[in-house]
């Protein structure tokens, strides 16, 4: 199993002027140390609106910052959003090429159909329309890369015969991987023949392990993948703290880990709320969630519940191997360590890479 560093770049509240300047600057420092202690790659969201919860809305001039400073990191889409007017195809198709030659060839290239009420409703997106314009937006991506002239002519994007340039520097073009919360999610993923980032938050590994093989019964049935080649790798996140002592672990995520699950829930169970009385289509995961939080059990996501259910890898170097090990049974090959998820101090977070990468990380590469 290999090891990620992700981020949404949150920012605490109280802001001042520079709240943000520094939420940027640390995570680039922090990704320059985790290229140095052997981290296999760096990735953040895209999201709009979002307080606090994630300020990153553009991350490619960040993708552009880190290829500049690190040498090893391979940087990753985590993800681009596909539905329109999010992103046109071609400039997404562009953009990871500019920052694959920049970067010598290390573009991982996420994309994902986005799963907030804020976001979807803030760009007038139609929620029943995203997963057919994410398959179609993609290959159009895919086509863009590959083909020295290029044309399509689909439901959401039209263009006459165009030279897209430039090209990436992969050939024939960076790895592919889909974004999904739900499980159904997980079968259409592996149907793609793209990598799996399996974006569930407050879930334990073993029940990861049901999501992850729904991944591989659909590459298994994979008929037309959507790239030239497949990629077969499973990624999930999971918010990562490590420290000296698991007693500093604790102290330092105890108010950050439960705020995330807590908000990142909230945040889903938003669709199914905008929607409510309609179809939810393939929005219906996100209904439980609402259920759960109009009943108050959200609550019950606690730091105790996130820590002794291994929905979360906290403690010392000895316990956070352990904790990892059970995604690594779970069928996990890259782990995306969330490793600041609201307010953990930069000292604390460059600690804990450290850690990872001096006394973790090597008890993977075995």
């Amino acid at each position: 199993m290999k090891f990620a560093l992700f981020y949404e770049i949150p920012v605490a509240r109280p802001w001042t002027d520079r709240s943000e300047y520094w939420a940027y600057k640390n995570t680039l420092e922090q990704a320059v140390l985790g290229d140095r202690v052997g981290f296999h790659s760096f990735w953040t969201v895209e999201h709009h609106f979002l307080e606090e919860y994630s300020h990153c809305s553009n991350p490619e001039i960040l993708y552009g910052a880190i290829a500049a400073q690190t040498k090893n990191l391979r940087i990753g889409y985590g993800v681009r959003l596909m539905p329109k007017p999010y992103n046109h195809p071609v400039r997404s198709a562009e953009s990871a090429a500019v920052l694959d030659l920049l970067s010598d060839g290390r573009v991982e290239f996420g994309s994902g159909r986005s799963s907030t009420r804020a976001e979807l409703e803030g760009f007038g997106i139609d929620p029943h329309q995203t997963r057919e314009m994410w398959e179609e937006a993609l290959r159009h991506i895919v086509g863009c890369w590959t083909n020295d002239l290029y044309e399509f002519e689909g439901k959401h994007w039209q263009m006459p015969p165009r030279r897209v340039l430039p090209k990436p520097l992969q050939k024939p073009h960076p790895p592919l991987w889909g974004a999904t919360s739900s499980p159904d999610g997980h079968g259409q993923v592996g149907r793609a023949g793209i990598g799996l980032c399996s974006f569930t938050v407050g879930v334990p590994p073993e029940e990861l392990k049901g999501r992850i093989d729904l991944y591989r019964q659909g590459l298994a049935a994979c008929a037309d993948p959507v790239g030239k080649f497949v990629n077969d790798q499973a990624a999930t996140f999971t918010m990562v703290h490590c420290a000296p002592t698991k007693e500093e672990a604790y102290a330092v995520a105890e108010e950050s880990f439960p705020w995330y699950a807590q908000h990142g829930a909230k945040l889903i169970g938003s669709v199914a709320e905008w929607l409510e009385g309609k179809e939810l289509g393939s929005y219906d995961y996100a209904a439980p969630i609402l259920q759960h939080q109009r009943a108050g059990e959200l609550d019950y996501m606690t730091f105790d519940y996130l820590h002794t259910t291994g929905s979360s890898v906290v403690g010392d170097p000895d316990e956070c191997i352990e904790a990892c090990r059970r995604y690594e049974e779970a069928g996990c090959d890259l782990l995306l360590c969330l490793v600041n998820p609201y307010k953990i101090p930069h000292e604390k977070v460059m600690q804990s890479i450290e850690l990872i990468g001096t006394h973790v990380i090597p008890e993977f590469q075995r």
